[in-house]
């Protein structure tokens, strides 16, 4: 147990403790956003399944796939072609927000649907994927703030 000389000091040890919790977080929740990034990144171009309330990705249609080779891609890799699509998604992180998404109209389209294509959820379903990671990450953030000063420690995050 921490002991003060007196009240300014336990106010200046709870200021760093508060700085360090937000600190962890922050890097928590940077690794999160990372690891999601990249799973939806990896899910294009192969078929997925249901997971969660997201629905398995449908077959791509006979003439979506003639179409494909008639331009020279691969016939049944739904959502890629270029690799552009993938490219477009990213993240942005707060203090304590993340952002994980595209810039692309298309990806909108995947993920919700239309009235003529099925929708291909992609960071949806990553962020599912990665529900263990999550939660493990901001538990070991979380602890490792409140425990910032003190004599014991986590592993440290990445």
């Amino acid at each position: 147990m921490k002991e003060f000389a007196h009240i300014g000091e336990m106010i200046a040890h709870l200021a760093t403790m508060a700085a360090a919790e937000t600190l962890a977080l922050h890097h928590g929740l940077k690794k999160c956003a990372v690891a999601i990034e990249k799973t939806a990144k990896s899910e294009i171009g192969t078929y997925q399944g249901e997971v969660g309330s997201f629905a398995a990705w449908d077959q791509l249609a006979d003439s979506t796939q003639a179409d494909r080779v008639a331009k020279g891609f691969t016939p049944n890799d739904p959502l890629k072609r270029t690799g552009e699509l993938g490219e477009t998604i990213s993240h942005k992180l707060d203090a304590f927000d993340a952002v994980i998404g595209s810039t692309s109209d298309i990806m909108v389209y995947q993920e919700l649907g239309t009235d003529r294509i099925p929708p291909r959820a992609v960071l949806g379903p990553a962020a599912i994927r990665n529900k263990e990671l999550i939660l493990r990450t901001l538990g070991q953030a979380a602890a490792e703030g409140l425990l910032y000063g003190s004599s014991t420690t986590l592993t440290k995050l990445e």
